[in-house]
């Protein structure tokens, strides 16, 4: 199993230097005992080294607990959780993995078919129910709102500058509560993207729903009001309190 330590000492050092110039600081692993195995460089962002690299051991036991999740569900191909709970001196309290459940006896096959597929079914209506609202825009519509191009806004929403939504049959539409007073698209949303995983549909979920931790505001006023700091730093810890 991997142990993270910081790249330091020597020649290694001098070759963590040269790289953390071009992607910061770095979490390297390397495998304890059995065969050798070359040792894995992940790159992380400043704050969240300097967290992480002064708690070792807790940093460890998280890593190996992930592994060994990641491990069962290939084998059983089932999701497997566990949860952690991080205290104010950093520690992270991770619960153990929880036993496989039995697998329920099924009648047959077309039952499990049917479920699965009425499930499927319920997810792509809604789907469709959110893109044909009235505030979604397509991107010739989007354009023309922010003062830019069609082909301008599909950049735009690669480089996660705004949020583009895909359905399975009206292509991307745009949220128009997206622009803030300015007339531009909130600007925190390549962070957002970057806290959130990448995902749009994440995206649109924490813009659209209420968090205690906002005073009940949704993600998008607390930006329309200039709180993006804090919607950030929330965003933050929902990205971290997600192990399953």
């Amino acid at each position: 199993m991997a142990e993270p330590r910081a790249a330091t000492g020597g020649a290694k050092a001098g070759r963590a230097s040269a790289e953390g110039a071009k992607t910061g600081p770095a979490l390297v692993l390397k495998k304890i005992g059995g065969a050798s195995a070359k040792p894995v460089s992940i790159a992380l962002r400043a704050k969240a080294f300097d967290t992480v690299a002064r708690q070792p051991g807790p940093m460890r036991a998280l890593i190996e607990t992930y592994g060994d999740a990641l491990e069962r569900s290939r084998r059983t191909g089932e999701a497997v959780r566990f949860v952690v709970a991080v205290e104010p001196r950093g520690i992270p309290n991770i619960t153990p993995l929880e036993p496989a459940a039995p697998k329920p006896e099924i009648a047959g096959t077309d039952d499990l078919d049917r479920a699965l597929g009425a499930a499927r079914a319920r997810g792509r209506t809604r789907v469709a129910e959110i893109l044909s609202g009235e505030d979604m825009f397509s991107a010739e519509r989007f354009a023309d709102l922010i003062g830019t191009s069609r082909v301008t806004v599909n950049t735009k929403r690669k480089n996660n500058q705004v949020l583009g939504l895909e359905g399975a049959k009206r292509g991307y539409r745009f949220p128009e509560w997206q622009i803030s007073h300015d007339g531009k698209p909130f600007a925190a949303l390549p962070e957002l993207f970057e806290r959130l995983g990448d995902g749009p549909w994440a995206v649109y979920r924490f813009l659209v729903q209420r968090h205690p931790e906002l005073n009940g505001l949704t993600g998008r006023d607390a930006l329309r009001r200039g709180k993006a700091a804090q919607a950030l730093e929330v965003a933050e810890s929902i990205s971290r309190g997600t192990f399953a």
